[in-house]
């Protein structure tokens, strides 16, 4: 009962933590095997540098040994490089004869596209085209339609010629002196056709085909020529060849079918002046739209003569000639 004695109304009694029995007995007592351990003393050194240092792992593979070089001859550099050279010339070999070959095609492929196609004659006629012409192909597309009208033209060129042979040999049948004209109306129709043909259309054709300012001049040349033909034709001066107003008009006394006939084609060749005029106009709008000049005509002249294979044969023929001229006269 002597712990229920105790006052609780007393002061605590102070307890110092130090005077513990296991803090006390582990101060006074004696360290034993525990050494005082510096980290600053040789003896640390040498313990820390005892390490466990890993073991390498032992070369087996056997050592390298260098082989002697072995320089080649210089027989066998020499053919190495002709062997290599006879690869290259054969390669060169075979890609020569590859273009050629397709050179030789496209040809072929030329030749059978722009094969001439005008006149358009059956394929069993022995006379074969003479010209190649395709609007769409060789004209570009702003100048189609004026030389579309160009060819009509020259068509319409032709029928009138042929008229005016008819009306030449109606007005031969009723008037004994009409001979002279239906000859030459002949002649006209003979000589007329083809010229007009080769003279303006196809340069004007060539000038819309390659823009080429020598054609357009060649062209203007000879159409305004024509214009002044048909002007003349129109006209119908007697003995001329040309069944125009002024013979027309005569025959209204005569022959009333016959001058009405010759009246016609005295209003086509009317027709034909004024819309050659109407034409000449619009190409040379044209023309002034392409900056083709005179000079570049002269040129493209020059160029065209030079690289002409026939002048070339004559101008050598010709230099040759006064070559021995000079030598025989100089011997």
């Amino acid at each position: 009962m002597a712990g229920y004695d105790t006052n609780p109304f007393a002061d605590p009694v102070d307890v110092n933590p130090f005077q513990d029995p296991s803090v006390t007995q582990l101060t006074t007592g004696s360290h034993g095997n525990i050494e005082e351990f510096n980290p600053f003393t040789e003896s640390a050194h040498l313990t820390s540098n005892q390490k466990t240092v890993p073991v390498q792992p032992a070369m087996t593979s056997q050592p390298a040994v260098l082989q002697p070089s072995i320089e080649p001859s210089p027989q066998a550099v020499a053919m190495a490089a002709q062997a290599g050279l006879l690869q290259q010339q054969e390669e060169l070999d075979r890609k020569a004869a590859e273009i050629e070959r397709k050179e030789k095609e496209m040809k072929n492929v030329n030749i059978n596209l722009r094969q001439n196609n005008w006149p358009p004659l059956p394929p069993k006629c022995p006379v074969k085209p003479c010209f190649y012409q395709d609007f769409s192909a060789d004209i570009p597309a702003d100048y189609q339609r004026t030389c579309k009208m160009l060819y009509y033209l020259w068509m319409f060129h032709t029928v009138t010629l042929f008229l005016n042979l008819l009306a030449c040999l109606a007005y031969f049948t009723s008037n004994a002196d009409g001979g002279v004209d239906f000859g030459l109306s002949i002649l006209w129709f003979i000589l007329f056709t083809p010229c007009a043909f080769m003279c303006w259309y196809r340069p004007i054709y060539k000038a819309f085909r390659t823009d080429s300012s020598f054609n357009f001049f060649l062209f203007f040349i000879i159409f305004f020529c024509q214009i002044v033909i048909y002007i003349i034709q129109a006209v119908g001066i007697p003995h001329w060849g040309d069944s125009g107003w002024i013979i027309a008009l005569t025959m209204i006394q005569t022959n009333i079918a016959v001058a009405v006939v010759m009246m016609i084609v005295a209003s086509f060749f009317t027709v034909s002046a004024a819309f050659s005029l109407f034409l000449l106009k619009k190409v040379h709008s044209m023309y002034r739209r392409t900056g083709a000049s005179f000079q570049r005509a002269q040129e493209e002249f020059s160029e065209g003569i030079l690289t002409n294979r026939n002048v070339q044969n004559a101008a050598a023929g010709a230099a040759g000639a006064a070559a021995r001229g000079a030598f025989q006269g100089a011997n």
